[in-house]
C-alpha cells in the first residue's frame, strides 16, 4: 500500500548532496525541545552561505527554521516509537527537506484525511477557513494550520508518501518540502 498526497515532483527524490540527521528514541525520549534544537541547527547550517548579507541571512534562516520545526514537530508528535530521519539540501533556487518516521495505522488514516482536505484549493483561503474553524472549536483535533501556513506564507510545496512498514499496523511516512530561496539570495 502506497499513498501520495501533495506535489508529486518534489517527492521523487533529493538528487543533490544531502545532509542527514537522525533523532533516536532513547533514555532522553524525543520531545519538543529536540524539534527546536534540531531545526535551529539545520537553519544555521544552510543559512551560512548568506552571512555576507545580514537581511538575507536572517530571512533564509527564519524560513528554513520555521519549515524544519513544523515538520519535525509533526513527526515527533505523531510518530510510532522509533527514529526520525531528517534529510536536507539546498541549491540556488530552493531548500528541500525530507522527514521520515513511522506512524501507527490510525494516525496515518487521520492524517491522510486531513491532507485530503488541505491539499485541494487555495492555501490562503483554506488557512483562513481553518483558523476560523479552530477558533470556533479549539478542541477539534488536528487543524493543519501549520502546514497551510507553510504553503500560504512561505510558498512551500509539500508532499507525503505513506507506505507499509515491516511491522503490524505501522506506516512509513515520508514528508517532503521545498521552499523557494529568493533570487536576491544568489
Amino acid at each position: 500500500m502506497t499513498a501520495l498526497f501533495g506535489t508529486p515532483d518534489i517527492a521523487i527524490g533529493m538528487k543533490e548532496s544531502v545532509s542527514r540527521v537522525r533523532l533516536f528514541d532513547g533514555p532522553l525520549d524525543l520531545s519538543w525541545r529536540h524539534c527546536a534544537t534540531t531545526s535551529d541547527f539545520i537553519a544555521d547550517l544552510f543559512a551560512l552561505r548568506f552571512q555576507s548579507s545580514r537581511n538575507d541571512y536572517v530571512e533564509v534562516r527564519h524560513s528554513i527554521g520555521y519549515l524544519a520545526n513544523e515538520l519535525i514537530e509533526n513527526a515527533v508528535k505523531f510518530r510510532a516509537p522509533g527514529e526520525i530521519v531528517i534529510e536536507a539540501s539546498m541549491d540556488s533556487e530552493c531548500f528541500k527537506l525530507k522527514v521520515s518516521n513511522d506512524v501507527e495505522g490510525e494516525n496515518a488514516s487521520e492524517f491522510q484525511s486531513l491532507l485530503a482536505d488541505i491539499t485541494v484549493g487555495d492555501p490562503k483561503d483554506l488557512l483562513i477557513q481553518r483558523i476560523e474553524a479552530n477558533a470556533a472549536n479549539p478542541d477539534a483535533g488536528r487543524s493543519g494550520i501549520g502546514l497551510l501556513t507553510l504553503m500560504s506564507d512561505y510558498g512551500a510545496r509539500l508532499a507525503w508518501i505513506f507506505s507499509s512498514a515491516d511491522e503490524n499496523d505501522r506506516i512509513c511516512l515520508e514528508t517532503y518540502a521545498s521552499i523557494p530561496i529568493s533570487q536576491t539570495h544568489n
